[in-house]
């Protein structure tokens, strides 16, 4: 027996009493406790008897679950007891009742709180949903013609009557309700993945296969709990994904790129090259417009930084933004370029469309390379577009992402009348960069000297920004370096003006240090103020 006693706003509205192995929590009405408040997502959390102890489980709610003002992660189990305090969006939770741990729970109530790790349950939505199919078959529902609304309800009615058919049972109805709405979703949506598409604190979807789901929430990666019934409804649903789009993926083409509507980036690779299954790899597109200052206040870089680069921006400083997979160099791109002054004439090309600067500027023409067709032909390079873009009279070239023969491209670009052209690269250090620059301009078949490629390098890029993702989940800048020449060497020198110094990891394992200021003035600056313009110069002191 547990006894939860429901706060709203410090005031007690409820006390609910309940007997049994599995209770539900959200706003939708089929909830053990239903709690009407946009705060509270509609399946948002369950309480679990296991192993004679209480456990709280937040299924991926928007809000999050707390205990004691503490966030627990998402599907993972977390102790509960009469000490604490649960906070779901507006509401509080405390335990009244001494638990009894000597109770012996029914057999199917038990087997109902581990619903979605149960093969037996997997196997019956599988069921239901070839049934499914061979009856919109004989029905001969054309589901490319019927609206969304009126081919869910006729979904719908079909699923219901395969369960009596079939004569299913399920441990309650709040369960019987979550199978038919995933197998609708399977059906004729996304499946699983239609919640995480809605889900805004969602950036990375990642499906191993079909039965293992991980998304990245707050920066961190944790297992989804609910999966695919089988390959085929994931073969499907990647091919309600593509076809819109008008592109397609099977044995003889199994990988694909593409851009979803919303500006979401999608890789799928299926049988044969993926060996469990097939595997898709969602990067979320934020609806939200982020600014310098939300960097800020993710403390993925302080004031002074941001005053610098949009000095750097507007003052025609070319730019390479260099970081890891995931470490937020587009985002950190797409900011920079609202920087730009409004009477240039920009051109973006990626090689799939993420930078959005048309919400900053009128005076933008946006570039997509091209993939090849199922004959291996039309396919259309980004380092063909960088050439293109020379002949269009453009002020600046945005290129999302530089990652072979193009950087030639690019440099050439850079130093013949394009000032204040941006591009980011894959790297972990500015030094790094800088080598697999050179690298890649070789790649381009230039049978150019070692020296004279770096000497390229210095003259087209002014200030790297190295961007890093930590282990922790937290985004950094953690390196604003100026290049300001060849030494005896013939090794690019490299000088920092403002660094991440690391101090330590805190006690929610977060990584610990602070943004510093090495004091160096770039030449820039210099001659910003011999032409007489006011630049805060405060901005390279520690304060």
């Amino acid at each position: 027996m547990i006894e939860l006693q429901i706060y709203h706003n410090q005031n007690l509205i409820k006390t609910e009493q309940f007997d049994k192995a599995l209770i539900s929590i959200g706003r939708a009405k089929l909830n053990d406790i239903c709690l009407d408040s946009k705060s509270v997502s509609n399946q948002h959390a369950r309480i679990i008897f296991k192993d004679n102890d209480y456990y709280i489980f937040d299924l991926t709610s928007s809000n999050g679950t707390f205990i004691d003002g503490v966030k627990i992660e998402d599907s993972k189990e977390t102790a509960i007891s009469p000490k604490n305090i649960i906070t779901l969006g507006e509401y509080h939770f405390k335990i009244k009742t001494e638990l009894n741990k000597n109770k012996q729970i029914d057999k199917k109530e038990s087997k109902s709180s581990d619903f979605y790790n149960d093969l037996y349950i997997m196997k019956i939505k599988e069921q239901i949903q070839t049934k499914l199919y061979d009856e919109i078959d004989l029905r001969r529902l054309d589901i490319n013609k019927i609206n969304d609304e009126m081919l869910k309800q006729q979904c719908r009615s079909i699923i219901e009557e395969i369960i009596n058919r079939l004569k299913i049972t399920f441990p309650d109805k709040l369960i019987q309700e979550e199978v038919i709405c995933d197998i609708l979703d399977e059906a004729i949506g996304l499946g699983p993945l239609d919640k995480l598409m809605q889900d805004e604190d969602i950036s990375e979807i990642m499906v191993a296969r079909k039965d293992k789901i991980f998304i990245e929430k707050g920066g961190k990666i944790a297992v989804y709990p609910k999966t695919f019934s089988s390959n085929e409804s994931l073969i499907g649903i990647i091919s309600r994904m593509v076809n819109p789009i008008g592109r397609h993926v099977d044995e003889s083409s199994p990988m694909v790129d593409v851009r979803l509507k919303d500006g979401s980036r999608v890789n799928i690779i299926i049988p044969p090259l993926a060996l469990e299954g097939p595997s898709i790899t969602i990067r979320k597109f934020s609806r939200k417009k982020i600014t310098m200052d939300d960097l800020i206040q993710f403390d993925t870089l302080n004031e002074n930084m941001k005053k610098f680069l949009e000095i750097c921006v507007k003052h025609k400083n070319n730019i390479i933004i260099s970081g890891g997979t995931g470490s937020g160099k587009t985002t950190t791109l797409n900011i920079l370029g609202s920087y730009i002054s409004e009477g240039d004439r920009i051109i973006t090309i990626e090689d799939t469309a993420e930078l959005k600067l048309n919400e900053y500027h009128n005076h933008i023409i946006r570039l997509e390379a091209r993939p090849p067709n199922i004959e291996g032909e039309g396919e259309i390079t980004i380092r063909q577009l960088v050439r293109n873009a020379l002949r269009m009279r453009c002020d600046r070239i945005i290129c999302g992402e530089c990652r072979g023969a193009e950087a030639f491209d690019c440099l050439q670009a850079m130093n013949t009348g394009h000032s204040g052209s941006m591009v980011t690269a894959h790297s972990n250090s500015p030094e790094d960069m800088l080598l697999r620059l050179e690298n890649m301009v070789v790649q381009a078949g230039q049978n150019l000297p070692s020296r004279a490629i770096r000497e390229q390098i210095v003259s087209a890029i002014n200030i790297v920004v190295q961007q890093n993702r930590f282990e922790c989940g937290s985004r950094k800048i953690t390196n604003i370096s100026e290049l300001t020449g060849i030494d005896e060497d013939g090794k690019i020198i490299v000088q920092d003006i403002f660094y991440f110094k690391i101090d330590g990891i805190d006690k929610n394992n977060k990584i610990k240090g602070s943004f510093m200021a090495t004091g160096w003035i770039p030449e820039f600056f210099d001659k910003l103020q011999k032409r007489g313009i006011d630049v805060d110069m405060s901005i390279f002191n520690n304060a």
